[in-house]
């Protein structure tokens, strides 16, 4: 049985992360960054993907790397006008609404990677991004009655500094990694992309 500080200690913890539920339960520490993934609907084939063997981490990798192989459905963030828009939404996020500190991101073909420190709740950020890059998405491609995004969002609260710098690097490298391109800062949809325009 637990002693009664043990569970003050356990409800401290609980007050102090947010909560929310979609198809996956989601708890985050109210000081900790969030590294962010979502993708488009229909870019993985649809069927079980679920192993009590493998844990979540190898799960997340493994699946990343089926959306970089992009063999499976639409890759409609190739198109440069919907990059821009999602970056665009990115920034303003940050530097408009102030919903977040943003650290790092990446456009792939059909999934995008982003890490930041959040100052609303995880689900006011994922709701905004997700529908207004849907909405302008759909009115560039001429679609209508169809989802753009996938609905659940894959989310993973970062441990520590080193942890932090790890993800910046996976984000950053994801073009590389896929084999798009050499080094991460010629991948124009992306943070490391700067980084190239700050050394010109």
């Amino acid at each position: 049985m637990a002693h009664k500080s043990e569970k003050s200690d356990h409800s401290i913890a609980r007050a102090c992360m947010s909560y929310y539920q979609r198809r996956l339960p989601h708890w985050h520490p109210a000081d900790a960054a969030i590294f962010l993934t979502w993708r488009l609907f229909g870019s993985l084939p649809a069927g079980p993907r679920n192993n009590s063997d493998v844990k979540a981490g190898q799960a997340f990798v493994l699946m990343d790397r089926g959306l970089d192989r992009a063999e499976f459905g639409p890759r409609w963030l190739s198109d440069d006008r919907i990059a821009r828009e999602i970056i665009s939404a990115f920034h303003f996020g940050q530097n408009e609404l102030g919903f977040y500190e943003l650290y790092a991101f990446v456009i792939m073909l059909n999934h995008v990677h982003l890490l930041f420190q959040p100052r609303v709740p995880l689900a006011r950020i994922t709701k905004s991004l997700k529908w207004y890059t849907a909405r302008r998405a759909n009115q560039i491609l001429h679609r209508t009655g169809a989802p753009f995004w996938q609905y659940e969002s894959f989310d993973h609260w970062v441990r520590n500094e080193r942890e932090l710098q790890k993800i910046i690097n996976y984000i950053e490298y994801n073009p590389v990694a896929a084999g798009l391109v050499g080094t991460p800062e010629e991948w124009r949809w992306s943070s490391a992309h700067k980084v190239l325009e700050l050394q010109a």
